[in-house]
Order: structure tokens, then sequence, then C-alpha cells
């Protein structure tokens, strides 16, 4: 069984929409897909819809990925098989929402300062009915304005300590994983071998968020290094955790694809085994 629990589509930085997401999974043969945009839940109702229409069949997870700090660090909480109706939890992603918009102004601000007239503008057109992130600026001054890269457009404007970075207010991560635990979902530490932490900050990490009553840890996603894959299995045991996997996809490429390489550890307890999947999966 394929299964692919961490997923993005136009609503946030993905670059499918929710219906050409649904067929390219279809097309990976994944079995199992969690859609988990930044801070919405607006593109799983056209997901449920595409698979309606599909003789092969999918399990389409309700999920969501919440941004989140921890001691000054961006961190980022999966919540998998959410009640999309809950209305705490819909309020609390309409909050963050309105972050990511006064961020966006901010952002916008500083690159016009840079000499990028018009580009807040520009990204927002870009997101459409999807959250503005930094990922729609880097793409419009990409697209634009003739930086070479994504990669540069972060290295030089975008990125932690840069000419346009704008740090966002956002929540705790307890609150994050206490909305996700009412609205009946699973609370899931993503790709935690990405942040820009040493070992020793990384088990500090780990620790609060089970503390905080998370529920499940990301110990499979594309270009994990092996030690540090190690590492995170030896925190999933420490601190009884369930193993999740997801590929975090937005878009086809070399190094990212639906449900490819998403193996846990047999020592592991993976999130989906009280699931109730279809048997013949």
């Amino acid at each position: 069984m394929k299964i692919d629990l961490h997923s993005h589509t136009k609503f946030s930085d993905g670059h499918l929409t929710p219906e050409e997401l649904v067929l390219r999974a279809h097309t990976m043969q994944v079995d199992v897909l969690a859609i988990t945009d930044h801070d919405t839940l607006a593109g799983l109702p056209l997901a449920h819809q595409t698979q309606a229409k599909q003789k092969r069949v999918m399990t389409i997870i309700n999920g969501v990925e919440i941004s989140t700090a921890w001691h000054g660090f961006d961190i980022h909480i999966v919540g998998l098989n959410v009640d999309v109706e809950d209305a705490s939890l819909n309020s609390f992603l309409a909050e963050q929402s309105a972050i990511r918009k006064e961020r966006a102004v901010k952002i916008g601000e500083k690159l016009q300062k840079c000499g990028f007239d018009g580009v807040l503008e520009k990204a927002l057109n870009l997101a459409g009915v999807g959250q503005v992130t930094r990922a729609h600026f880097a793409r419009v001054l990409v697209n634009e304005y003739g930086v070479a890269t994504m990669d540069a457009a972060f290295k030089k404007y975008l990125g932690k300590g840069k000419r346009a970075a704008v740090k966002a207010v956002w929540p705790g991560m307890e609150q994050a994983i206490s909305h996700i635990r009412a609205a009946g979902g699973q609370a899931v530490l993503a790709h935690p071998a990405h942040y820009d932490i040493t070992a020793k900050w990384l088990r500090r990490l780990v620790n609060d968020f089970a503390h905080h009553g998370g529920q499940a840890i990301e110990t499979a996603f594309p270009g994990i290094n092996p030690d540090k894959q190690k590492l995170i299995n030896e925190l999933a045991s420490e601190h009884n955790l369930l193993a999740s996997a997801g590929s975090d996809f937005h878009f086809p490429s070399r190094w990212t694809e639906l449900g490819r390489n998403l193996g846990i550890a047999s020592h592991l307890k993976p999130v989906w085994h009280d699931w109730a999947l279809p048997a013949h999966q």
C-alpha cells in the first residue's frame, strides 16, 4: 500500500489544483493521500469531488499544515483526519490566514524598497484562491524580475535575516496541537530534519511536541539524511510517537514525487495503524 500524508495544492504553495493533485496521485498509484495545505482546508472539497468521479479507489485524508513558533523557529504541525466543519479549528485557521496576509503586505513593502515595483499585487495574483506565501514572492521574483532561481530569491531577499525577510507572529505549537486534537485529528511534527537546528535542539523540540500532546512525527520524507533519520526514529520510539510519512509534494520534480521512498522503520507503529481503510488496500 502506497501512503503519502503530506501534500499541497494551489490553495497554499502547491502548483497543482486539487483536481490535478488527485489525478497525479492516481498516476503514481498512491492508495492513501493526505492533502495538507498551509493553514487552510479550502482545497479539500474539490479533491473529494474529483475522487468521487474516479474508478480507482483512493482514500483522501483531510489534513492541514499549521505554522507555529517555537523558541524563535518556525515549526510546522500537520493535522491528519481533522473535522473540516469544526468551528474552533476554522476560526483558528482564519487567524492564521490574517497573519499570512499581514506578513505578505510587509514583504511587499520591503521588496518595493529593493526596486521590485508591484511585487505584492503579482504575488497575490499568483496565489489566486490560495494562501499567499514566501514561495509565491520567490516565484514572482524569478518569473517577473530576473532573479535567477527560487533558491537565490530566498538567499538574497526572503530568507531569515535577508533584505525582505519578515518574521510572522505565529502561535505556539501547543495551540496548533490543541486545535487539531479538538477537531478529532492527529497532530504530526512535520519534516523534523529540515529545521536548521542541532541534534540537541531537535531532541528538545520533539520532547516539547510530545509534552504538549503531539501524537506522531514524520520519519520518512524526501532528502532526509540517514543519520538524521536514525535519530528521528530513536526519538519517535523514546516519546512513543506514531510514525508518519509524506513527500511534502508541491510540484513534480526530480527530488520529490507523490508516494516515492516513504517507507517507515518496521519497529515503529504507523500513524494509520488504526485507520478504517478499505479492506482491499
